[in-house]
């Protein structure tokens, strides 16, 4: 019996062994393979703009990146950055200071990296940015993104000291299976240039203004089914049954038709709230455009 009883227990110490040798294999590959793609160089002429600092381009500018850019979302209000540190299995993120102030972007960056950043995804060194939806921002018109960067030129400088980021192997994996972690991979670097929008109520324009919405809401605004992606915005969704003054209500006081408050943290109403009534009524005339598409999950799920 005790022989027996060796025997067994040999055998699990082998189990495991042989486990415990896969999980590494399993985990060198995971870094191998994302390292390949975090530390993969993109060779691109970047065009530049010119940025006029007058007082209405930086005005145009804040303007853009306080209520649909959502920069100050995930930036913070006075866009210093944030850091969120979920422990050694899923990593750091930092979230960069973008001002001039000691420990931000802004007092080393030239107008170059801020069209490479926002407009392409790319660090200084031609490398994706992380977490950055510049595949969204790729569409600014070059009048507008001018108009951002002369806003964030102009930022009150904001001093931080914010630890380097830390990728864990979950966050690794979510890089892998999640393509816009890199935004710079999923960029046409050739495709021409959108043209500066004609501000209006018109579906043209709401369509233009709505592009920050893809990143919540997909590339076809009909949601995603991953908790933490946005509701389905196109008419086969809840929106169906709202009207104009259903929507600019819910985005200037967060609460919903049917009185359901808005998390602020997923749907940042109270930037995109912001916007004048014309801009939010083109929005909405684009919303109304698109072919109503069912996302069965969100459908048959409880408010």
């Amino acid at each position: 019996m005790r022989i027996k009883l060796v025997k067994i227990f040999q055998w699990i110490g082998i189990f495991l062994i042989a486990a415990l040798g896969l999980a590494v294999l399993a985990l060198l590959a995971l870094y191998y393979k994302t390292n390949e793609m975090i530390y993969k160089e993109y060779d691109i002429k970047v065009e530049p703009l010119k940025i006029s600092m007058d007082a209405q381009s930086v005005e145009r500018g804040r303007q853009i990146v306080t209520t649909r850019g959502g920069c100050t979302e995930c930036h913070s209000p006075n866009l210093a950055g944030q850091v969120f540190d979920e422990g050694i299995l899923v990593g750091r993120m930092v979230i960069p200071n973008l001002t001039p102030g000691k420990g931000g972007i802004g007092a080393t960056f030239t107008d170059l990296d801020w069209v490479r950043a926002i407009r392409y995804g790319l660090n200084k060194d031609g490398t994706s940015l992380l977490g950055m939806p510049s595949e969204v921002f790729n569409g600014l018109s070059d009048a507008d993104l001018a108009a951002v960067i002369a806003y964030l030129r102009s930022a009150p400088p904001v001093d931080t000291d914010h630890p380097k980021m830390r990728l864990g192997p979950m966050f690794r994996w979510f890089i892998l299976s999640e393509p816009h972690a890199l935004p710079a991979s999923l960029i046409n670097f050739s495709a021409p240039r959108p043209p500066d929008p004609v501000p209006g109520v018109t579906v043209e324009y709401g369509k233009y203004l709505a592009i920050a919405c893809k990143i919540c809401h997909m590339e076809n605004y009909a949601g995603g089914t991953e908790p933490g992606q946005g509701l389905n915005l196109t008419p086969g969704g809840d929106l169906a049954k709202w009207s104009e003054e259903d929507f600019m209500k819910a985005l200037r006081t967060g609460v919903t038709p049917s009185g359901k408050k808005l998390d602020p943290n997923l749907m940042p109403w109270q930037s995109m709230g912001k916007m004048s009534d014309d801009e939010l009524k083109a929005i909405w005339l684009f919303l109304k455009s698109l072919p109503p598409i069912e996302n069965k999950i969100q459908a048959t799920a409880t408010p």
